[in-house]
């Protein structure tokens, strides 16, 4: 597979995990939980910071 078309898919996952993480860290259950507990769920979090790691490799394997 050619180096930038590898770099652009990852660029769309790393957007849609990135995205996916803020949704299930801005449910309500999530919110319930931060307000009781403090605690955010792992898995937001995962996904928002697996997203980005993606997305900047992605970027670097476009240029």
């Amino acid at each position: 597979m050619n180096a930038k078309l590898i770099g652009l898919i990852l660029i769309i996952i790393g957007a849609a995990l990135a995205i996916w993480g803020y949704n299930q860290y801005d449910a309500a259950g999530a919110q319930l939980s931060r307000a009781i507990g403090g605690d955010s769920p792992i898995e937001a979090w995962a996904a928002m910071v697996g997203g980005a790691i993606c997305i900047v490799i992605g970027v670097f394997r476009l240029k």
